[in-house]
């Protein structure tokens, strides 16, 4: 059953509508159920029936639609994680440093040796490709680094290796600067975003940042609780929606490109900004599934034509050379139009970002290194690289 859940709003005893698979509606009475209450949606917004040829995604053993009463396990139960205090009053400059502090201490430890002193040679060089590749930039990356600093040696006349680390710096920085590419959401209303990556990403997450950020900037944001896989997907997204006050268009189950329809039609009737539509978790060895979420994209496209405005890949910045693979088949099937990095504050090395950049250079749009709801920003490539350096 199609519903609008949102931060106390008004209990409504209106039947909601239902979409079947034939295109026809079905109503039935909306019960408040748990610690949300429900909204229907009102008659204005009401989702129209589907056309004849809109696709449809058959049911699976995986995923039968069940019944339609279904209780909902209370928001306090799936509260998302507080920043701590002490970041509260830190810089995005300075979260970032702190983001990156394993991945730092890692590198810097290797790098150290390089650039404590001595003559620049051979050795020096071999020993800097070693590095690089430990750090998961890949071979790519590494040839086309290792040559740049090369010629800049060359060309600066540099003899000591202290004056190594300015120049690794500067192709590092040169080298990933075409990901640096904002998200523009100016004139498209609503401007569709849709979501995909494997469990376990970090997808749903980055989702309910996600609107905070375009709330910050004073933007209305609906969201679409399309993974309809995973257990629990829909409360999180929920508990997002409650922590941010943004309206959540959900089904109990069923079918995710029909929430996604839905969610547009409703985010047209009421002026919404944004629509972020969540999908469901998928490797990219799932043929079926991957076949799947071309699907979903299509009836978005039926929704609204030009629509989605931008397909985003989330990715999980400890999975190292893994995120190449992903992002070249997520591309093929999707035309991936930006990249959202997650957990670089665990145990990645970093230099993933630069493999990218050399294999597959879909634009990075956002970056996260930490749990808080404001550790998810656009990517600044010369921060970056001055945050792993410094």
């Amino acid at each position: 059953m199609f519903s609008f859940f949102k931060k106390k709003p008004k209990v409504s005893d209106t039947p909601a509508t239902d979409v079947n698979e034939a295109g026809a509606t079905d109503t039935a009475p909306v019960e408040p159920s748990g610690a949300t209450a429900i909204e229907t949606l009102p008659e204005a917004a009401a989702p129209a029936a589907l056309p004849e040829d809109h696709p449809r995604v058959e049911p699976t053993p995986e995923h039968v639609e069940p019944a339609p009463t279904e209780s909902i396990a209370p928001v306090e139960e799936l509260a998302v994680n507080e920043e701590p205090v002490s970041l509260k009053s830190m810089s995005w400059t300075q979260r970032l440093k702190a983001g990156l502090s394993k991945t730092r201490d890692r590198l810097g430890k290797q790098l150290a040796g390089l650039f404590g002193g001595g003559k620049i040679d051979e050795e020096l060089y071999e020993e800097l490709e070693t590095v690089l590749l430990t750090a998961d930039m890949g071979v790519d990356a590494t040839v086309h680094l290792l040559a740049d600093v090369r010629e800049r040696v060359s060309l600066r006349g540099l003899k000591d290796a202290s004056e190594l680390k300015g120049a690794l710096k500067d192709s590092l920085t040169e080298l990933i600067a075409p990901l640096e590419k904002p998200l523009d959401t100016a004139g498209r209303k609503p401007f569709v975003i849709m979501m995909a990556g494997v469990n376990g990403a970090g997808k749903t997450t980055s989702i309910g940042k996600l609107a905070k950020y375009f709330q910050s900037q004073g933007k209305s944001v609906l969201l679409a609780a399309g993974d309809t896989f995973r257990a629990a997907a829909r409360e999180q997204l929920m508990a997002w929606g409650e922590r941010n006050n943004v309206t959540v268009i959900a089904q109990q189950g069923g079918d995710a490109a029909a929430v996604c329809f839905d969610a547009i039609k409703a985010a047209e009737a009421r002026g919404i900004d944004i629509v972020l539509a969540d999908t469901a978790g998928r490797l990219p060895t799932q043929l079926h599934l991957m076949e799947e979420i071309k699907k979903v994209k299509r009836v978005i496209q039926k929704a609204l034509p030009d629509a989605p405005h931008e397909i985003v890949l989330v990715l999980d910045a400890n999975i190292g050379q893994n995120a190449i693979n992903q992002v070249k088949v997520f591309d093929d099937a999707l035309g991936l139009t930006g990249l959202i990095l997650t957990k670089l504050d665990g145990t990645a090395k970093g230099g993933v970002i630069a493999a990218i950049a050399k294999q597959r250079p879909v634009p990075l749009r956002f970056i996260g290194v930490g749990e808080g709801i404001d550790d998810l920003r656009p990517f600044d490539a010369k921060n970056y690289v001055d945050a792993l350096f410094d």
